[in-house]
């Protein structure tokens, strides 16, 4: 027996988008349905951002064992428990799991029904034994990892990020198809943890990024043991012996193998449109994602799409920031613009890497004047005291000394970049940086030293000079 739901929205995707969306508008009293086939919380929660980092966050614990000499501590080195390890990951994402779950979203007022939704036509969504025919429908079904078509690779088991997580035993080599930021994040967690670890890049690893920075990450995770082999093709994957792999590639100076125990496939992201039905809704999609315009509206006019599976940046922080913006149209009628000049991103390797606005290429692509500001790690106190003085900042300035963008290779990096977040977003001026005091010892210090170091020039005008020696006659 079919059952009819008339709610005023229906969102089809439990994750950052798609909560946001639902529990906002829940808020201000709307009925609201949500479908989530999977698990509450999405990728992040279970399979990316969340366990990624916590893994990230073992690794870092077993390397600062190995170095504690530098502090007068003994270098120790770290016996790793894969398994106890695993329980930590699998403890993180216990402890969120609550905020994401259905009694929680039940209880703010949400009804959530925990199928798979497809469009039945331009206004009617089917979701197990529901017909659901709401106002407005929102899609944020986000995306899986994407598994390029290798000769072989269905015929020896990978690893993607969604079972990366479940391993309790410890590769011995695991070899990582994809040198973004999953890749080299997941390849350095595991280097700490004992691996051996082969990544293999067909372009630039870490190639998103500015690469003056990326170039400092990268020779990090290489000093560490990380083998990293950029512009080398795959071209075939195959069992050796019964628990072995073996990768086929092309590089520069001819054709190679790499062998390993393990394979993980991060090779990019495809967005999550399959099952959805969206021609029977009219509703325009490639494989790049769900077409919308810049206030996310797709080309059904009762159906917005937001996160992943809009295109764009691919994040997680968009994808949430997009669930706040759609309740502008859905609930008050108003515009609500899509502005990705101000979304950051921060991988998060040791050095950590993070960026917002635009990059120095890009700046410099403009054919505008840009000045391109830069400080150390080297000459700040607190990353002294630390011993974490690999790294820097880049700051790109426009006219009238405007913050167009800025780069940041080094410790604490994803926390640093929100400064210039807001900066970039609120279009602020190196003076207004220049102007803010920072608590000493701060490693933000050194963003405020590179913005100081704008008007190093104006030390050095003889104007200056005179005017200065002028007015001291006045005592």
């Amino acid at each position: 027996m079919t059952t009819r739901l008339t709610p005023d929205i229906c969102v089809i995707g439990g994750g950052s988008g798609g909560l946001t969306a639902a529990a906002a508008a829940a808020a201000f009293g709307v009925e609201v349905v949500l479908l989530e086939k999977g698990k509450m919380g999405g990728d992040c929660l279970n399979y990316g951002c969340v366990p990624s980092k916590a893994l990230l966050a073992a690794g870092k614990h077993a390397e600062a064992m190995r170095h504690g000499s530098r502090f007068g501590i003994a270098d120790v080195e770290p016996q790793v428990n894969f398994g106890d390890v695993n329980r930590h990951v699998r403890g993180v994402i216990e402890a969120i799991a609550p905020n994401d779950s259905v009694e929680r979203f039940t209880a703010l007022g949400v009804r959530v029904i925990p199928e798979a939704g497809r469009f039945a036509d331009r206004r009617t969504v089917v979701a197990g034994e529901y017909e659901i025919r709401a106002r407005r429908f929102v899609i944020a079904t986000g995306s899986s990892p994407m598994v390029p078509p290798i000769p072989g690779l269905d015929e020896v088991g990978y690893l993607t990020n969604e079972t990366l997580f479940g391993q309790t035993r410890k590769p011995g080599h695991l070899i990582v198809i994809g040198g973004g930021p999953i890749g080299m994040e997941m390849a350095q967690a595991h280097r700490r943890l004992g691996s051996q670890v082969t990544v293999i890049e067909a372009l630039k690893a870490l190639g998103k990024d500015d690469p003056e920075l990326a170039a400092v990450v990268l020779e990090r995770l290489r000093g560490e043991g990380v083998v990293i082999r950029e512009g080398t093709q795959v071209t075939g994957v195959e069992r050796r012996g019964k628990t072995g792999v073996r990768v086929h590639v092309e590089t520069p100076d001819g054709s190679d193998t790499v062998d390993g125990t393990h394979l993980l496939v991060a090779a990019g992201r495809a967005v999550n449109v399959d099952g959805l039905d969206l021609e029977q809704a009219g509703i325009a999609y490639d494989r790049r994602g769900i077409k919308v315009t810049g206030r996310l509206r797709t080309t059904n006019r009762r159906v917005y799409a937001i996160g992943d599976v809009a295109g764009g940046l691919q994040f997680t922080h968009v994808a949430g920031h997009h669930g706040g913006l759609v309740l502008r149209p859905l609930l008050f009628r108003l515009p609500a613009r899509m502005n990705t000049a101000i979304i950051p991103w921060a991988t998060y390797t040791d050095p950590e890497l993070a960026h917002v606005g635009l990059s120095e290429d890009a700046a410099r692509a403009g054919r505008k004047p840009v000045t391109v500001l830069r400080w150390p790690y080297s000459e700040n106190d607190r990353a002294q005291a630390e011993h974490k003085t690999t790294g820097m900042i880049k700051v790109i300035v426009g006219r009238k000394g405007r913050i167009l963008g800025a780069s940041i290779a080094g410790a604490n990096a994803g926390e640093m970049i929100n400064l210039w977040a807001l900066a970039v977003a609120k279009k602020m001026t190196v003076r207004d940086i220049a102007s803010y005091v920072a608590p000493y010892p701060t490693m933000s210090e050194i963003g405020k030293r590179a913005a100081v170091s704008y008007y190093g020039a104006s030390t050095r005008n003889p104007w200056v000079r005179r005017l200065v020696r002028f007015l001291t006659r006045f005592g």
